[in-house]
C-alpha cells in the first residue's frame, strides 16, 4: 500500500519582516485582501522585486519562503 501524499495547505512567508502563514494556493492579491489592504495604496516587493505591474497581483503565486515587502503611500503636505 502507497503511503498518502502530504498536501500543503499553507505557507509561511516574511511579510515586512514578520512570519506569516497564508492558505495556498495564494497569490499576491489574496495576501493583500488576507491583510485587508487595498492594492490601490500600496507598492509590493516580491523576493527583491517591485511588483510594477498592479494587474498581475490577481495571477503572481507565492511560494513557502518568500519574502515581501508592501509599503503604503503617505499623502501629506
Amino acid at each position: 500500500m502507497t503511503p498518502p501524499v502530504a498536501v500543503e495547505t499553507a505557507i509561511d512567508l516574511v511579510v515586512n519582516g514578520q512570519h506569516r502563514s497564508i492558505r495556498v494556493p495564494a497569490t499576491l492579491a489574496d495576501l493583500l485582501a488576507s491583510l485587508e489592504i487595498d492594492a490601490r495604496t500600496v507598492v509590493v516587493e516580491h523576493n527583491g522585486e517591485i511588483v510594477r505591474d498592479r494587474d498581475s497581483l490577481p495571477t503572481r503565486d507565492l511560494s513557502a519562503g518568500d519574502v515581501l515587502e508592501i509599503v503604503h503611500f503617505v499623502g501629506g503636505g
